[in-house]
């Protein structure tokens, strides 16, 4: 199983009424839910860690996730309102702003954490840059690179940052136990500063990852292994972009439900990766991650869905 851990949320999705006013329309969203959901359905064994609300909105929630076989049972329940995130989209490109204050994804505590085996875990989103849930996060992924794979996905919003010394330390931390990191190419310039992309991801390899990805929108990404391995993919070709909601989260679905099946997800095989195995993964990464910018929000594709494409 992979265990996506950080924000499950409601993204509000910009919409009309029957008289053509603006509306919002209430769907599933958050990195950690949009990757599960993702991987649950491309056939992988898949569960989420993180805090859900006993609210209608936190009962959607469970709800869609169990019909797309994604196992919320390691998630903690409060009787407190769910995160909303009102998307705003400027050429199809997102922007969001967030209401999550003592919200049931945000005051996560320490004891929520599961006592659940995983083949990887996924740490990553919004929720590092808050708190309580950071910590959180930060602790669990500290007892889970002990002895399994992690994966850390930097989704970096700097609007939402309120201490950007703490929040850096706290990715530099995250970084170094990290095996597998995966950041955009905004975002590295953010952490790391403007560069040559592989002067960039060298950076990132040198605190202790074996394996960095790095998207880069219709660029298609790069995969940089520690042990020398380089990988350039190339994007699926998309007519029309409807929206860029989950595009990331859905690359880390398609990318890990790759090595899952040819059962690359250990801390031995992602050190010695080849290149080969890698674009294969990362091949299939861009390829969900296209189909999902041809739909409105989060859509990843089923495995008949990706084999068409």
């Amino acid at each position: 199983m992979i265990l996506c851990c950080g924000e499950a949320l409601i993204d509000m999705l910009p919409s009309s009424d029957m008289l053509g006013r603006k509306a919002y329309v209430p769907v599933t969203g958050g990195a950690a839910l949009n990757t599960a959901i993702a991987l649950g359905r491309l056939g992988t064994p898949v569960g989420l860690f993180t805090g859900l609300s006993s609210d209608p909105f936190g009962q959607m929630i469970i709800s869609v996730a169990a019909d797309e076989g994604v196992d919320t049972a390691p998630s903690a329940i409060r009787a407190l309102p769910t995160t909303l995130a009102f998307v705003h989209l400027l050429d199809g490109r997102a922007s969001y702003s967030f209401h999550d204050e003592n919200s049931a994804g945000r005051m996560l505590a320490v004891s929520d954490i599961p006592d659940t085996s995983a083949a990887c875990y996924l740490f990553g989103g919004i929720s590092l840059a808050a708190e309580p849930c950071g910590a959180v996060y930060e602790a669990f992924q500290a007892r889970a690179s002990e002895s399994s794979l992690t994966m850390l996905d930097l989704n970096i919003r700097p609007a939402l940052i309120n201490d950007e010394v703490a929040y850096r330390a706290r990715l530099d931390r995250m970084i170094t136990r990290a095996d597998i990191v995966k950041i955009s190419d905004e975002d590295l310039d953010w952490l790391v500063g403007p560069g040559d992309m592989a002067d960039q991801a060298q950076k990132l390899l040198d605190m202790g990852p074996k394996l960095v990805l790095l998207t880069m929108d219709s660029r298609g990404a790069r995969g940089f292994g520690r042990c020398g391995t380089r990988v350039s993919v190339a994007a699926l070709h998309v007519p029309h972009v409807v929206d860029t909601v989950g595009a990331g989260d859905t690359f880390n679905a398609g990318t890990l439900a790759a090595l899952y099946d040819a059962g690359l997800l250990t801390k031995d095989a992602i050190a010695t990766l080849s290149a080969e195995d890698l674009h294969a993964a990362m091949l299939q990464g861009t390829r969900a991650a296209g189909y999902c910018v041809a739909q409105a929000g989060a859509n990843g594709p089923t495995r008949a869905q990706l084999c068409a494409l």
